[in-house]
């Protein structure tokens, strides 16, 4: 489809993924609202902090994570698996259990483990399994109306964290950052939207150059998990494979394999994130990394951040991605919504 022709999307967006996108912003805002009304636990004297969840609701998680490594006064650990690490044992180890449908085997896992062996939780979810054995067992529970897909709750899913950790005296006041963040986003909109024209539009001009090529997305710092949200959306969205890189961990095995199969390197596109808040080195590592991989014959571009603030940068990059991945989902005639192959994986694995 031609990605001007915005009239047309709805033929393809059937559940209107374009409205969750362009509602981000909003969403982001109201999510830090809602985490100033939910019910404090009692974090005591927690040391380590734990934040188990899986897809759409881990990417919180992790950015939550990057955005508070130079600031927290906690440990953070996302997981992604089940059961839990042996040292998460205890009162000073806090599980926030992130399941948007409530019913994520893993994190259910991870939850029981917490319940098992004494730690802290915390439960993150629209409702399922997750919300009524969190309640039965006394623990508390920020439970928020999303009725969409995981991946459209990232604002959720970041915000409500970010609300409970400065409430808890673990973060700075991010209160007025958020309000730019959420600002530099509305600002940066105006020319994402699909009524805007290709000629105008950033994220219509990248998804045009992403169409019939693999995409390796490459963050550092606060922008490595906008790197895995790019991967993720555009897998999700576009139905597109894609992969993400971390800077500078690249740069001690990722060129080394800017040798083979030469024959597949003019259909990649490789894609650094980056942003006036990142390292000094690791911009310095952006600019040298992508040239190589232009030297070796893949092509690369620098994406640069909008707005003056780490998280306003982060957001910024996320929300592109975001936008990107929708259009090029409307190049390939696909819908944005519907992921039949893992919808079909979780039977399967439901039966084995």
């Amino acid at each position: 489809m031609e990605l001007d022709d915005f009239k047309y999307f709805p033929e393809i967006d059937r559940s209107n993924m374009l409205a969750e996108i362009d509602g981000l912003p909003a969403q982001l805002q109201k999510a830090w609202e809602l985490g100033q009304q939910f019910p404090m636990p009692a974090v005591g004297d927690v040391q380590q902090v734990i934040i188990a969840g899986m897809g759409g609701s881990a990417i919180g998680a992790d950015l939550l994570a990057a955005y508070a490594a130079p600031l927290a006064s906690v440990s953070i650990t996302v997981w992604r698996d089940y059961d839990l690490p042996a040292w998460a044992q205890g009162d000073r180890v806090l599980l926030i259990a992130s399941s948007h449908s409530g019913n994520t085997e893993e994190t259910l896992s991870a939850f029981a483990a917490a319940q098992a062996r004494g730690c802290q939780v915390l439960a993150v979810t629209t409702g399922g399994k997750l919300a009524a054995r969190a309640a039965e067992a006394g623990y508390t529970v920020w439970q928020f109306v999303h009725p969409g897909q995981p991946r459209a709750a990232v604002g959720y899913s970041f915000g409500l964290l970010l609300a409970f950790f400065a409430r808890a005296g673990w973060l700075p006041d991010p209160a007025q950052e958020l309000a730019a963040a959420v600002a530099a986003m509305q600002t940066q909109q105006a020319n994402l939207r699909a009524e805007t024209p290709t000629e105008k539009n950033p994220a219509k001009q990248w998804a045009l150059r992403l169409e019939n090529k693999w995409a390796a997305v490459f963050g550092s710092g606060a922008f490595a998990p906008v790197a895995r949200r790019w991967k993720g959306q555009i897998s999700e969205i576009a139905k597109a494979w894609a992969q993400f890189e971390f800077l500078p961990e690249a740069d001690h095995n990722t060129l080394a394999g800017l040798v083979n199969p030469a024959s597949l390197f003019p259909q990649t596109l490789a894609i650094f994130l980056d942003g006036s808040h990142a390292h000094p080195r690791n911009r310095k590592r952006t600019e040298l990394t992508a040239s190589a991989f232009e030297q070796a014959g893949l092509e690369s571009a620098i994406v640069h951040a909008a707005g003056e603030t780490r998280l306003a940068q982060q957001w910024t990059l996320l929300h592109l991605g975001d936008y990107v991945s929708f259009y090029l989902a409307m190049r390939y005639d696909t819908d944005p919504t519907p992921v039949d192959s893992i919808e079909s994986f979780k039977a399967a694995l439901k039966k084995a």
